[in-house]
C-alpha cells in the first residue's frame, strides 16, 4: 500500500468522479483507476460501486476513507516538521476564483506568499462560486474566492472581502435612470441582465425577488461583469450588478440602488480546516494583509448559498 493510492484514494472519494479526481491529482484518469484497483485488490474488496454516474463508496471504502485521511494527515505532518526545522515549507496550494473577477489583492497574496515559501506550488483555478464552495467543502480545493449571498456553509470558515448592495446599470436616456433608486418591482418590469445561477451576485438578487414575490423575466446571462455593462449599454436590458462590479462602467451607465434589496452580495475567501494543509495555514496571512484589515472571518452554520 502507498501513500499516492490514499491520495486518489481519497481523491474520488471526495469528488465522486474518476475524472475529476485525475485532474485533482494531475495524472491520466487510467493511472488513477489503475491504482484504485491495485489497492482493492492489496485490500481483498471494492472501495468504489462504479455502476452509476458516480463513484460512491462502498461499505468497505466508507470504512477505509477516515483512516486514508488519517495516513495522509500524518504524512503531512511529516513534512511540517521537517520544514520547522529546515525553515523551508513544501506542498501545493489549490486556490479558486469566480469566473470573471478579478481581484487584485488575491494576486498580491498569492504573489507574497510565493516569495515567502517559494517552494510551494500554486495552482489558480476558475469556476462559478456554488461550484468552488462545493470543491471546498469536498477538499478538491484548499480555498476559493467566491461571491455569495449568505455565510458560508457549515463547516467552512470564511474571510468577507466585500459586502455591499445590488444596482442595476442602464444607458443614461433608460426610464429608471431618472430615478435615485429603483425597486425589485420596477427593475422587474424591464428585460434583465444577469449572471448565472451560481453565482454570488445572482443569488443575492434571486433571494431578494422571492421575497417580494416577484419573477422578472432575465433575456441574458454572462458571466462576466464586463459583459454585462456592454450589453446593457446597447439597450438590450438592465443589467443587476453589485456596487463594486458597476464602479468601472459609470462613464456610460448610470447605477441606481435596489432600494428593497437589503441582503448584500458578498465577496468572501473561504476555506474549510487550515491545519489539513500546512501550506494553507501559511497562506491565509499573507492573504488577510493583502486585502486590509477591514474583513470579518466568520464560522458557516447554514447551507450552501
Amino acid at each position: 500500500m502507498e501513500l499516492r493510492q490514499l491520495e486518489y484514494f481519497v481523491a474520488v472519494a471526495e469528488e465522486r468522479n474518476f475524472t475529476r479526481a485525475a485532474e485533482r491529482v494531475h495524472i491520466s484518469q487510467s493511472g488513477v483507476s489503475a491504482q484504485i484497483r491495485r489497492l482493492e485488490r492489496e485490500l481483498g474488496a471494492e472501495l468504489f460501486d462504479r455502476s452509476g454516474r458516480t463513484a460512491t463508496l462502498t461499505p468497505a471504502g466508507k470504512a477505509a476513507l477516515e483512516h486514508a485521511r488519517t495516513a495522509l494527515a500524518a504524512s503531512a505532518a511529516v513534512g511540517v516538521a521537517v520544514a520547522e526545522v529546515s525553515g523551508v515549507l513544501r506542498g501545493r496550494l489549490t486556490a479558486g476564483m469566480v469566473v470573471g473577477c478579478t481581484v487584485t489583492p488575491l494576486f498580491e497574496g498569492l504573489a507574497a506568499f510565493h516569495r515567502a515559501h517559494p517552494g510551494v506550488e500554486i495552482e489558480l483555478l476558475e469556476d462559478n462560486s456554488e461550484k468552488l464552495v462545493e470543491r471546498v467543502w469536498a477538499g478538491g480545493l484548499d480555498l476559493a474566492l467566491v461571491g455569495t449571498a449568505s455565510a458560508p456553509p457549515e463547516g467552512l470558515e470564511s474571510l468577507v472581502i466585500v459586502s455591499e448592495r445590488l444596482v442595476v446599470a442602464v444607458p443614461p436616456d433608460h426610464p429608471l435612470a431618472a430615478r435615485p433608486g429603483v425597486t425589485l418591482a420596477e427593475v422587474s418590469a424591464h428585460p434583465l441582465i444577469c449572471m448565472p445561477s451560481g453565482t454570488g451576485v445572482r443569488t443575492a438578487f434571486d433571494r431578494a425577488c422571492a421575497a417580494v414575490g416577484q419573477a422578472p423575466a432575465i433575456t441574458l446571462r454572462a458571466g462576466a461583469a464586463d459583459a454585462l455593462a456592454d450589453l446593457a449599454a446597447r439597450g438590450l436590458g438592465v443589467a443587476v450588478l453589485s456596487e463594486s462590479l458597476a464602479a468601472p462602467h459609470t462613464d456610460r451607465l448610470a447605477v441606481r440602488p435596489i432600494e428593497d434589496a437589503p441582503a448584500p452580495a458578498l465577496l468572501s475567501l473561504t476555506w474549510q480546516d487550515a491545519t489539513r494543509n500546512p501550506a494553507l495555514a501559511a497562506a491565509l496571512p499573507h492573504l488577510g494583509r493583502a486585502f486590509g484589515t477591514g474583513t470579518t472571518r466568520t464560522t458557516g452554520t447554514t447551507g450552501t448559498p
